[in-house]
């Protein structure tokens, strides 16, 4: 026994499940290494929009406090978003606090009493169901008067273009776009598919504004939707872009008038984006986002690693074990609560920070049944560190992401698998 498979055998995992894992592993080469490329553009990009911005020490530890007027720190990386994102600005701020936020704000910045949204990709995210009033909630835009359709996907996970036509209409005003699949076992969809998706609504209405829910794609590409088309890009900075470091914020970039909207919805009107103290939270911003890249990459290998164990065991994954990768999302299709279960045991057992908690299904706020999530992560919801998820309904399924580091990544897929053979949920082979 080596050294390395001593310390796997004294955190818990068994050593036919660490050589099941190995097997797997030697096929997984050439993948990583494609994956170690994309990073490597992505860190180029990162380090030329730096430069081009001219970040300086300055920016990294002045501290901003009250209104926050004339912050060179938060003023410089919302230049150096617009630049990566090469869009014509952004807004990067601490008091977005999530992803939800992001687009919320986006969203109600940019729609009026009278207008209609469209999602020509089937159901939001859950938690957007309240903004948008699917879900009676108190503040959400139908509350303001503003409609609401959406357009289902083929059964092949494909759009329904000619659908998606007769939907669009003369108050049609925005269309929102989700990259990744949340809490459905649709394929996530890659920027070139999203940007052919941009370019048939503008057809049909040039003036519509487009829309993407970009939260766990970022990076994974070395091309993002903004460039392909979209008028707004969304996400949260405790998700990809902060590379684990960024303890709270959002952003959106996009076209200059609808993230000066963006701002005064943010802020107040006569006040925008001039206000807003970044209270010394810019350095893990700047350095999340320069590690944002390869941290992304771990995450991704652990995604691969995870989606080739569990369709080696019989189970339906998305993407499958041979896919190209859009976002860092693994869905595994598990068809019981018990495995959902054993399953995010399992990760919550391999994190550094609360390892000894088990986690449990709960009515968590936003959700239409029970979710169970596992995550022993820094900073509290940081889904970008290792975290597995998942509504406690059929077909019981879970979301598997994250993993600051890819030697992580793979421990936490290996406890799931120890779980999953410990509480009888799977044999291995």
């Amino acid at each position: 026994m080596t050294e390395l498979t001593k310390y796997y055998r004294e955190l818990g995992i068994r050593d036919e499940v660490y050589q099941f894992g190995d097997e797997i592993l030697d096929s997984l080469k050439g993948r990583f290494e494609e994956i170690d490329k994309v990073a490597e553009y992505n860190q180029l990009k990162v380090i030329q929009a730096m430069q081009k911005s001219q970040v300086n020490e300055n920016c990294i530890h002045y501290y901003a406090s009250g209104y926050g007027y004339n912050d060179p720190g938060r003023d410089t990386l919302e230049e150096v978003y617009a630049s990566v994102f090469h869009t014509e600005s952004a807004l990067v701020r601490p008091q977005i606090t999530c992803g939800t936020h992001a687009l919320s704000l986006a969203l109600s910045a940019n729609l009026r009493p009278g207008d209609e949204l469209l999602s020509p990709v089937g159901k939001p995210y859950d938690t957007l169901e309240e903004v948008i009033g699917i879900r009676p909630s108190r503040g959400s835009l139908s509350e303001y008067g503003i409609t609401y359709s959406q357009v289902e996907l083929l059964p092949d996970g494909t759009f329904d273009y000619e659908a998606i036509e007769k939907a669009v209409g003369s108050k049609t005003k925005l269309v929102t776009i989700q990259r990744s699949k949340g809490y459905l076992t649709r394929p996530s969809f890659s920027v070139k598919q999203i940007g052919e998706l941009i370019a048939f609504v503008k057809k049909i209405k040039p003036e519509i504004i487009c829309m993407v829910d970009n939260c766990y794609g970022e990076f994974v590409e070395v091309i993002e939707p903004s460039d392909v088309g979209a008028d707004l890009v969304a996400g949260s900075l405790i998700k990809n872009l902060g590379g684990g470091l960024a303890p709270i914020g959002g952003y959106i970039a996009g076209r200059k008038d609808l993230i000066d909207a963006c701002g005064y919805r943010l802020t107040s009107p006569g006040l925008g984006r001039e206000v807003g103290a970044s209270l010394g939270v810019m350095q893990t911003f700047y350095q999340g986002l320069f590690l944002a890249p390869s941290v992304v990459a771990g995450a991704l290998k652990g995604a691969v690693f995870a989606a080739n164990i569990y369709e080696r065991l019989g189970y339906k994954v998305i993407p499958d074990s041979k896919e190209s990768r859009h976002d860092i999302i693994q869905a595994v299709e598990l068809g019981t609560p018990e495995g959902v279960i054993a399953f995010c045991k399992g990760i919550q057992a391999a994190a550094p920070v609360d390892a000894y908690v088990v986690p449990e299904p709960w009515a968590m706020p936003g959700y239409d049944s029970d979710v169970i999530m596992a995550a022993g992560a820094f900073v509290q919801g940081s889904s970008i560190e290792l975290s597995a998820d998942g509504p406690i309904k059929p077909p019981y399924a879970v979301y598997f992401q994250g993993g600051l580091t890819w030697q992580h990544a793979k421990l936490g897929i290996l406890m799931s698998l120890e779980y999953m053979v410990r509480d009888k949920v799977v044999e291995l082979p």
